[in-house]
């Protein structure tokens, strides 16, 4: 019996109109997917493919031009604590401590205090940061902020975790090592995972599921199914079976890489005329 839908997208296209002009751009068209309940699915596309527009919309940001979102068969409006959100960068805030930053969202649903401290230090067990709950943010490694930002979109359990490239901007050994905890952290809670990235291997090693996106605007363009022995295979993204899901990630993203580079060198030659005629 297959799960239940928990987000549902369909037909969303966004646009954006061009500063100074009657035009506008469209940046996603016709997104149509589902995440499954307690699915890790994974979005990979070129730059400019629309990536970071989707998450706003997602976390009600921002509105879709046309189509829907539904979260659990309700249209998303706004943001919401029913979605967590880790981006890049870690948005913690400086002044507070590890511990109250996680408590941050828990505050906001009026928990009392006592019980948004339990509910914190659970959580950075969950994220193997015991004993770093006093810590502030500049005391901390940026994969260790980065733990402290999803243990903060965790505790205030959240029906759906929504990640922008979130370990982008770190090392490839932390990544690495971020990318296995992550995994460890999905299967003890169960939950709901859509992750963004333009890095392949990643998508591969994190996705149950990975929905390939097209150059501008972008779209759905195919939807791969990943079937990895993550756990029994200590080594996996050395085998054989992990080359053969890359490439043909790859060989569906290769095209549309291309095309994203000729529209932005496009972008980039148009503005030079707009400039050389002020």
């Amino acid at each position: 019996m297959s799960a239940a839908v928990k987000l549902a997208l369909s037909g969303v296209r966004k646009e954006f109109p061009i500063r100074g002009e009657r035009a506008s751009f469209t940046a996603i068209e016709d997104i149509t997917v589902d995440v499954r309940e307690g699915e890790f699915l994974v979005l990979v596309g070129p730059s400019g493919s629309g990536k970071s527009t989707l998450l706003d919309l997602l976390g009600g940001l921002t509105k879709p031009t046309t189509g829907q979102i539904l979260l659990d068969g309700a249209p998303i409006t706004g943001p919401g604590l029913d979605r967590g959100i880790v981006f890049q960068q870690y948005a913690l805030l400086p002044w507070r401590t590890a511990r109250t930053n996680i408590e941050f969202g828990l505050e906001a649903k009026k928990i009392r205090k006592r019980e948004r401290q339990q509910i914190a230090e659970h959580y950075l067990e969950l994220v193997g940061l015991a004993g770093f709950g006093d810590r502030y943010p500049h005391e901390l490694s940026g994969g260790m902020k980065q733990r402290v930002a999803i243990a903060r979109s965790l505790a205030f359990d959240p029906e759906v975790l929504l990640m922008d490239e979130p370990f982008a901007a770190l090392d490839a050994q932390t990544r690495e090592s971020l990318q296995d905890e992550l995994l460890r952290i999905w299967r003890a809670t169960g939950k709901t995972i859509l992750f963004i990235t333009h890095g392949i291997d990643e998508a591969v090693y994190l996705g149950q599921r990975v929905a390939v996106l097209t150059s501008r605007p972008g779209r759905v363009k195919a939807v791969v199914d990943i079937d990895l022995d993550r756990e029994g295979d200590p080594d996996i993204r050395s085998s054989e079976s992990f080359r053969e899901v890359r490439h043909h990630i790859w060989s569906l993203l290769r095209d549309e890489v291309a095309r994203a580079q000729g529209q932005e060198a496009a972008a980039i030659a148009a503005t030079d005329r707009r400039s050389s005629h002020v």
